[in-house]
């Protein structure tokens, strides 16, 4: 056999050991719990909650105080040790368990690490997130529409996912439509999912904020937001409310009524407005203190 015959034969039996090696070690690690310590954990970027409410946070970190934890993190690996001591890994799905376990003084926690690459492990985040979360419904909305835009995921192929219709995540998505400032309007003020798809049916940004305010100062449930808005509508089809430049002047009139009450709060006076509609008349009444 000649020399370079004998540097192949070596280099392919290299390739062996290192492949038998490798499924060695991921038979080590996969599918198994390890206790892994915290600083090598890092946070995984697609995480669709953006708020932590520190209550629930708080109430977590007790549990996990007096029985520990009893549901393993996900994460990956990302930097690569021949030793499990070594090496860093992004959390897949876990988030408030391992802030409320840094939050009681953890060190250590247990973790189930999984075979994914960094596109499918902000997938199952994601999809994680979604499903066993209590996700507001817009991040809800907003952690899907990732999907499709980030991933190429149909609507069709995230409905089998969740186990849920076609539908369903259409609906989800419709409610982007609605500006950050009407959603943080929603949000304020405890509204529901139904109450957000039924202002989308007003077209007009400017009536569709007064009429979240309205439905806000009224407390209106959903079939009444429902009932309101249609009514809405209808006032608008009518031939008296075709007059886009009377709604115009309105609007304007209701600016200026705003900047004027905008003025008296910034000058320590708390004046405020209260606008009811009737069938055939706005009242608006506006409260100035002595």
């Amino acid at each position: 056999m000649g020399k370079n015959s004998e540097c192949e034969a070596l280099r392919e039996q290299v390739k062996r050991l290192k492949s038998r090696e490798q499924a060695l070690q991921a038979r080590l690690e996969y599918g198994r719990i390890h206790t892994i310590a915290i600083d090598r954990i890092c946070a995984n970027p697609a995480q669709p909650r953006k708020n932590f409410e520190d209550a629930a946070i708080l109430r977590l970190a007790d549990s996990l105080r007096q029985y520990g934890m009893l549901q393993p993190l996900s994460v990956r690996r990302i930097m690569d040790e021949a030793q499990l001591e070594g090496g860093l890994f992004q959390l897949v799905a876990g988030e408030r368990r391992l802030r409320a376990a840094s939050l009681i003084g953890m060190t250590h926690v247990p973790c189930m690490i999984i075979n994914a690459d960094s596109k499918r492990s902000a997938e199952l985040a994601i999809i994680e997130n979604i499903q066993r979360e209590n996700l507001n419904m817009f991040e809800q909305a907003n952690a899907i529409a990732a999907l499709i835009r980030i991933y190429d995921m149909t609507q069709e192929q995230i409905a089998e996912r969740l186990s849920c219709s076609q539908s369903y995540i259409a609906n989800k998505l419709r409610i982007l439509r609605l500006s950050a400032h009407e959603r943080d309007l929603i949000m304020k003020h405890g509204m529901t999912e139904r109450h957000a798809r039924a202002f989308l049916r007003i077209s007009d940004p400017v009536e569709r904020t007064a009429a979240i305010r309205t439905v806000a100062e009224r407390s209106l449930n959903v079939c009444a937001t429902e009932e309101y808005v249609e009514r809405l509508l209808s006032r608008e089809s009518s031939p008296r409310g075709r007059h886009k430049g009377a709604v115009r002047d309105l609007r304007l009139f209701y600016n200026s009524i705003d900047r004027a009450l905008n003025v008296l709060n910034s000058a320590g006076i708390p004046a405020h407005s209260y606008k009811s509609d009737g069938e055939n008349e706005i009242t608006l009444t506006i409260t100035i203190p002595k």
